[in-house]
């Protein structure tokens, strides 16, 4: 059967029929791995002939890995539905990922360090100079197949294409699918987005009376909805519209169309039956499979070389926010073990991830970023087995399966406050129980960075002129609050450092560091309870109320809330309770006490939060999704009264320039001394502070 056949899906677009087409073509091995490459581009040398360091000039190889699964291989067989999937003559599923290698020319400088990057929604991911200054080689590679806006095929993106599961008769599988829309006015007709893209599935009929369109006049935090109003069929189409072309406008699947347009005050909500569900989880073995292929072999099944053979002795694999779920999801369902038994991966680095990406779901939207009804927080997010008595789910922990075969990596792992309160972080650090610290096995190091948004800020030394903090994903709004300019990129230079000596020498990074129970820095997420101030600009009762708790879900009797996995038949799910959350306690200024030294946060120009408030719309005075704030120090003591803001103002801190610059000094110092901030770093912090206008 060609690929056509075995992957053709109704509104798929062309060029991915083209792709699968071509993997008729694939070698006749029986054992189930990348049977084939294909170089489409070879730019050499990359990043305009520039050289770096040890790693001389380098080039970047782009194309395409052709693989095949064994669907009841015992590494495989935990993939949904891949048991549905067609399989080639030889019984396997098969697969295609595009990937891009970034290397030295000459190969003579590789430092046999591989970093393996897991794009974020499509987004292919080159190593930074730092790395190609050390003769690193760095790949990106698909693993997100869902096909919707940036994850579909595309010039400069990384996918994978899978199958889509059928029935034993070849019929059309079906599910319950959810869409929302919020923030919405007007006649004009509005798509269904999951964060930044489309709702990936279609109505398998455009009949409105087989769907569900409700709207909501409120929604707290915990999952509490109010004022549901039905919306007749009759009153909506899947349509586009318009003023210029009103209801019922256009037949379009993607897109909802009301008789009476949307209310801004109002959030849309969608239940549809679609079809014909891709197997998303095959996106775990084939990033396994490419990153193994071109870690340990030598050449294609049609002799193709393998453009690194020989040169990588360690590889790391890395992700950020929603690549870094991917990676706690992939270890956690045991992919660091390929299927001849061998170890994939030396190190992983999931940065700024609190939980498992929800791939290994019928109908999955690994877009999600845990807005409400979005999985990805179900059965442990801790490391370790430990008991889940709040959720009735027994002992287990992430890496469970690869203890069992000797196969897990050594990690690191570091966030900042954004990750506590809008990604539900926390009971990674105490379970759901949230009374007692988990314990963290030998080969993984935690690294908090307090007081910062997602991914950190764009740092320096500034006391004004912040841009306002918007609400992460489309139409959720704006932030009352600045955003948050505490930078990550110093810590993660370091632990760079760090995590390269550990696995290419084997020398121990510096001892974990973030808020714990036993420390006293961790207590509930009211003001009370963190000491935190009555500041200018906020609520008085703020931050109260304000943390994204962990939803605990009713998906249904056929999806494993253990592993995340299976089919939600609940749709939306029932919330059935509220995880208790506990956050950093805070100084007299509201800067977060615990975790790693940052030379930022600790010579603070103002109040550095991991939070922020909705503005307007739907969620207005609800936490800003998952934005960071700022709250800049008056500049005296004058100032600071007019307004009853509590905090020292910088003249009562620091007094002059000169004093301030000593603050940065004596931060960096300390930074430095416990191995989180380098020595060229400090200097480069301290001439910034000379440089900037504080107190000019």
């Amino acid at each position: 059967m060609g690929f056509s056949a075995i992957f053709g899906r109704v509104g798929r677009p062309r060029a991915i029929l083209a792709i699968l087409g071509a993997v008729a073509l694939a070698s006749t091995s029986a054992q189930a791995r990348v049977t084939r490459i294909e170089i489409e581009q070879l730019l050499s040398p990359a990043y305009d002939g520039a050289s770096f360091g040890s790693g001389g000039q380098y080039e970047t190889i782009s194309g395409r890995a052709f693989g095949e699964l064994d669907p009841v291989h015992p590494a495989n067989a935990i993939i949904q539905d891949i048991a549905l999937a067609p399989r080639n003559a030889r019984g396997m599923v098969e697969y295609v990922a595009s990937f891009q290698l970034v290397k030295p020319i000459d190969m003579t400088k590789a430092s046999g360090l591989m970093w393996h990057d897991v794009p974020n929604r499509g987004r292919r991911v080159p190593i930074p100079p730092v790395e190609r200054g050390s003769g690193d080689i760095g790949l990106s590679s698909g693993w997100q197949g869902d096909n919707s806006g940036s994850t579909a095929p595309g010039k400069g993106n990384d996918y994978v294409v899978v199958p889509v599961a059928k029935n034993p008769d070849g019929s059309a599988i079906t599910g319950l699918v959810l869409g929302r829309i919020m923030n919405a006015k007007g006649p004009a007709s509005q798509p269904m987005i999951v964060h930044l893209n489309p709702v990936p599935y279609r109505p398998a009929s455009l009949d409105t009376s087989r769907a569900k369109l409700v709207s909501h006049a409120s929604e707290t935090i915990d999952g509490k909805v109010e004022g549901v109003a039905e919306i007749a069929p009759a009153d909506w189409a899947w349509a586009k519209c318009s003023a210029e072309k009103p209801f019922p406008g256009r037949p379009d699947p993607t897109q909802i169309c009301l008789k009476n347009g949307f209310d801004p005050a109002r959030l849309y909500q969608v239940v549809f039956t679609a079809q014909d569900p891709l197997v998303l989880g095959i996106g775990f073995a084939a990033f396994r499979d490419v990153g193994q292929f071109f870690k340990t072999a030598k050449a294609d099944d049609a002799g193709t070389p393998n453009p690194v053979a020989g040169a990588i002795t360690r590889s790391i694999v890395r992700g950020s926010s929603q690549s870094g779920n991917y990676i706690r999801g992939f270890l956690h369902l045991g992919f660091n073990q390929d299927e001849a038994g061998r170890q994939v991966y030396d190190g992983a680095w999931p940065i700024i991830a609190g939980r498992r990406i929800a791939l290994n779901v019928r109908f999955a939207m690994p877009d999600g970023v845990l807005k409400l009804y979005e999985p990805g927080s179900e059965g442990p997010q801790w490391w370790v087995p430990w008991p889940d008595t709040v959720r009735g789910l027994p002992a287990a922990g992430i890496l469970d399966r690869c203890t069992a075969t000797k196969t897990c990596p050594k990690i690191i792992e570091h966030f900042g406050a954004a990750e506590v309160w809008g990604l539900k972080l926390t009971p990674e650090w105490v379970g759901t129980s949230a009374d007692a610290d988990i314990p963290l096995p030998d080969n993984v190091r935690r690294y908090y960075i307090p007081s910062t948004q997602h991914g950190g800020g764009r740092g320096g030394f500034a006391t004004s002129g912040f841009a306002a903090a918007v609400c992460p994903s489309v139409g959720y709004g704006d932030g009352i609050l600045p955003i948050n300019p505490v930078p990550h990129i110093e810590t993660v230079n370091a632990i760079r450092h760090h995590f390269r000596a550990w696995v290419l020498k084997d020398v121990v990074p510096p001892p974990s560091r973030y808020p714990t129970l036993a420390g006293k820095e961790l207590v509930d997420a009211t003001k009370e309870s963190m000491g935190f101030p009555t500041l200018p600009g906020l609520p008085a009762s703020a931050p109260t109320g304000l943390i994204n708790p962990m939803l605990d879900y009713d998906f249904g009797p056929q999806f494993n809330p253990l592993d995340g996995s299976g089919i939600a038949t609940i749709v939306p799910p029932n919330v059935k309770r509220a995880i208790r959350m506990l956050v950093p306690r805070v100084d007299a200024d509201g800067n977060e006490l615990g975790g790693v030294p940052v030379v930022l946060r600790d010579a603070p120009l103002g109040t550095y939060l991991g939070w922020n408030i909705t503005k307007a719309g739907f969620n207005k005075g609800l936490i800003c999704n998952y934005a960071g704030g700022s709250i800049p120090f008056a500049r005296t003591k004058a100032e600071r009264e007019k307004t009853g803001d509590p905090r020292l103002s910088l003249e009562e801190r620091y007094g002059t320039h000169e004093g301030y610059v000593g603050a940065v000094a004596a931060a960096a110092k300390t930074a430095v001394a416990s191995g989180f901030l380098l020595e060229n770093d400090a200097t480069a912090l301290i001439n910034a502070a000379k440089a900037s206008s504080v107190l000019k």
